[in-house]
């Protein structure tokens, strides 16, 4: 527990000195890719997130989903891509290669599904190769390019203020 606090520690504070160099490149591409990032802590409901982009014309074979969790069980089987705090070494460096894809993966869209700063989720975000980013407005602004004010728990406001937006800029 200490350790994982002395590892959040670290992360945060590399996080703070590469903030102050980020550099937004956007494209007129429309939208086809769609990567999310959710925090299960907060938000169980994945399924029907998922279902909700669906239902606004993505294809779900374009939708990648990663799912950080708090704990993870040893025996408990997970239907996405799972990982904690436990996938990260002692200079920030993830050690799983599935996130390190995901990271790597250029989508056309990153969805921060999550509403509380953490460490490891605003990491994923910040190294992702997405080239639009979408996120809550309560997470630091610098991370993302969109920021939606609503909470995790209104999915369907979410997706539906998304869509609204992606249409007027002419993404969607």
């Amino acid at each position: 527990m200490f350790l994982n606090f002395i590892k959040d520690f670290f992360l945060k504070r590399i996080l703070k000195n590469n903030l102050h160099n980020v550099k937004f490149s956007t494209s007129a591409s429309s939208i086809k890719t769609i990567g999310l990032l959710i925090d299960e802590s907060y938000f169980l409901e994945k399924d029907a997130l998922v279902k909700e982009l669906i239902a606004n014309g993505i294809l779900e074979s374009n939708i990648k989903v990663i799912v950080y969790k708090e704990k993870l069980k040893k025996n408990e089987v997970y239907t996405q891509p799972t990982f904690s705090i436990k996938h990260l070494d002692w200079k920030a460096e993830i050690t799983n290669p599935t996130i390190n894809d995901f990271i790597n993966e250029k989508f056309d869209l990153l969805i921060s599904y999550y509403d509380v700063e953490k460490a490891i989720l605003l990491m994923i975000t910040h190294n992702s190769k997405a080239q639009f980013k979408v996120g809550f407005s309560s997470v630091d602004k610098r991370l993302n390019h969109l920021m939606i004010n609503t909470n995790a728990e209104n999915y369907k406001v979410f997706v539906h203020e998304l869509f609204r937006y992606l249409k007027i800029l002419n993404k969607i």
